[in-house]
């Protein structure tokens, strides 16, 4: 929190906080988790419109999700790997998800043993997949493409509500004399054929699990952003022993 604080002093946008990976199947602990950063945040003065609570793309995480944006209390959903997760995430009209494109360009790299590149990786056609259907219905849910490996990804989504981009990767960007054709546009989208699709309980478990890539990738994320979140738990009690 101490961190996002300091960002917020010299950016004029918001910052994104995590919430504890490990209440990822708790809805309860979700929601009392998020107030009590957004609480921390008020603390010093820093309103819950200038705030990002990230939390895991789960059932469950959408559902605290959903009750925490009906507080005032904006959320990011994360570990989004799906179109079932988009769409129940913009039913419960949260504020924004952050699809990562490298992650799911990795774990199709891995299991076709072959790169991607350019309009045919995975990974792009995620987003766009998500960002066309949000358009075509009209949902609010800002789509913010995350996790980049490489500036191709990026070219292939100019015109995306927002974009989380490296440092490095902003740098080659900065110094690249390409020219930049949007290739994501609403009024494109909503042109498009675009079936609806109906989720409940049962039918984003089932489909979610169906879709091998984002069923390991969410648990994996899951684990490693609990691990990590122990291990920070350990040093901090080191250092203030």
């Amino acid at each position: 929190m101490r961190f996002g604080c300091a960002i917020l002093k010299i950016v004029p946008g918001r910052v994104s906080t995590e919430t504890d990976a490990r209440f990822s199947f708790d809805v309860e602990g979700s929601m009392e988790k998020a107030r009590r950063l957004v609480g921390l945040y008020k603390e010093q003065g820093i309103g819950r419109e200038r705030v990002l609570i990230k939390i895991a793309s789960t059932w469950e995480g959408i559902m605290a999700a959903e009750q925490l944006q009906k507080e005032g209390i904006k959320c990011n959903m994360t570990l989004l790997f799906s179109l079932p997760q988009a769409v129940r995430a913009a039913e419960a009209k949260v504020q924004l998800i952050s699809p990562f494109v490298g992650r799911i360009y990795d774990w199709f790299k891995a299991a076709k043993k072959r790169d991607y590149a350019g309009a045919e990786d995975p990974g792009v056609q995620s987003v766009q997949e998500i960002y066309t259907y949000y358009k075509h219905f009209g949902y609010e849910t800002e789509v913010m493409g995350a996790s980049f490996c490489n500036v191709g990804q990026i070219l292939e989504l100019a015109g995306c509500d927002l974009l989380t981009i490296s440092p490095e990767l902003m740098k080659e960007l900065s110094e690249s004399q390409e020219v930049v054709d949007r290739k994501l546009d609403p009024e494109n989208a909503k042109a498009a054929a675009v079936t609806r699709l109906e989720i409940d309980e049962k039918k984003f478990r089932y489909l979610v699990n169906e879709d091998a890539m984002a069923t390991e990738k969410t648990a994996e994320g899951i684990r490693k952003f609990a691990a990590d979140i122990a291990k920070l738990e350990k040093f901090v009690a080191t250092w203030i022993g």
